[in-house]
């Protein structure tokens, strides 16, 4: 098991890059099957769930070469459609494949995905969604197959703008008869590079990014080249420890335009911001403002930082009010955060977190990979030395997080423990 070690109460300063982003990269990685050519990816993230991903495509068929930087794919020989199941359960995204698998081969099989326990995140969207575009879906032992003749273009309204369902249907419809429209989609900046990428490859795409797209089903899909968009929750992340450590920070390669939600917020709690177009620069007040924060889908609050600013918010100037409106079991970190000290109490999906002076060193327990992330901002804002146990959490969803927080001026480092 690893662990985290950080030694607390440093100021953050200087300038850190943005990796490529974990949720544009996943749907993309998926999107390579479909040409049943060779691709070429450039700033995808190196942590686990990539590398789970690429486990997966391989063990598919595909050949794939890795070298700085540049991810090459090549799914010509795919053999198999089902999804090796001890994969399946290590991560909730593996779930896009099905809908890559489903476009090109017109049937998968597969096992209920894993990931992080924030609350229900039930796949119905997508297999309602796959019955509706002419797939026959069955359950057996705890595997779901799908399989059709052909993938017929439909619309479909979604009862909620899931992304991984928005994901799903484009993946399973780019290369079906007809047209599919997607009412009630989802709007996310990663929705919108999975559709940059596809057009690239010759898909026909519109709308993306708004609540309405509509996919015009091709014959095939040649190779392509991309670059991925930086990582929005990672930008986000660093901001809010810089800002918690009352410190400064000039981010590079990252879209201000993904962030404004969050950018919006942190000008609230007293935050000095600066952006152009690829950088945003941050310097923090000696103490920061509370705030009131409402979880919503793009472009709204995102879900996945709502964890990494109760943290900040923890010594904030007063008390803070947060409502998570889409995971029911996001606040599993905050019993952690109490051990450092912090005064918070829940009711319901709403959390109160009253600002203290001082955060204490303790040893907390990774929850998940956005309160893990929470819990890393505490330990730097924290006096003494604090430890974070299973922080395999954390590694999956954040490239070199620690070397870049220790660049800034941060003590984090990793020990190994049986």
């Amino acid at each position: 098991m690893k662990s985290y070690i950080i030694e607390g109460g440093k100021r953050l300063e200087g300038t850190v890059k943005v990796s490529g982003s974990k949720n544009a990269s996943l749907p993309i990685l998926a999107a390579t099957i479909l040409n049943g050519n060779s691709n070429r990816l450039y700033n995808v993230p190196d942590i686990r769930d990539t590398k789970i991903t690429l486990e997966i495509l391989k063990l598919l068929g595909c050949k794939i070469k890795r070298n700085s930087g540049k991810i090459e794919i090549n799914s010509k020989n795919i053999t198999k459609t089902e999804i090796v199941d001890h994969l399946m359960r290590k991560m909730r995204s593996t779930v896009i494949l099905a809908g890559a698998l489903l476009g090109r081969f017109k049937e998968v099989t597969f096992s209920y995905p894993g990931g992080c326990d924030i609350g229900s995140r039930p796949i119905d969207l997508h297999l309602n969604a796959f019955k509706k575009l002419g797939v026959e879906i069955t359950e057996e032992a705890g595997f779901i197959k799908c399989k059709a003749n052909k993938i017929i273009g439909t619309n479909i309204d979604l009862d909620f703008p899931s992304v991984g369902a928005t994901e799903n249907i484009i993946l399973a419809t780019v290369l079906s008869e007809g047209t599919t429209v997607i009412n009630n989609a989802a709007m996310e900046p990663e929705i919108v590079d999975l559709a940059n990428y596809l057009k690239k490859m010759g898909a026909k795409i519109e709308g993306a990014g708004t609540i309405s797209i509509t996919i015009k089903g091709v014959k095939k899909l040649s190779g392509a080249s991309y670059n991925i968009m930086p990582d929005r929750i990672e930008a986000g992340t660093l901001l809010c420890a810089v800002a918690g450590s009352g410190g400064s920070v000039t981010l590079n390669d990252v879209n201000p335009n993904h962030l404004s939600a969050v950018i919006n917020k942190l000008e609230e709690c007293g935050c000095e911001i600066e952006i152009t177009n690829k950088t945003i620069f941050l310097k923090a007040p000696k103490r920061l403002k509370p705030l009131e924060i409402k979880t919503m889908p793009y472009p709204g609050f995102p879900t996945d930082l709502q964890q990494i600013f109760s943290a900040m918010l923890t010594k904030a100037n007063g008390t803070s009010i947060i409502i998570e409106n889409i995971f029911e079991n996001r606040y599993k970190h905050l019993a952690e955060l109490r051990k450092m000290g912090a005064k918070i109490t829940t009711e319901g999906k709403t959390a109160i977190i009253s600002g203290v002076r001082k955060l204490n060193s303790a040893t907390t327990v990774c929850t998940d990979l956005r309160g893990g992330a929470a819990l890393v901002i505490a330990g730097i804002m924290a006096k003494g030395k604090t430890k974070i146990e299973d922080i395999d959490y954390i590694l999956r969803g954040y490239e070199n997080i620690d070397a870049k927080l220790n660049s800034l001026g941060a003590k984090v480092k990793i020990i190994e423990e049986k």
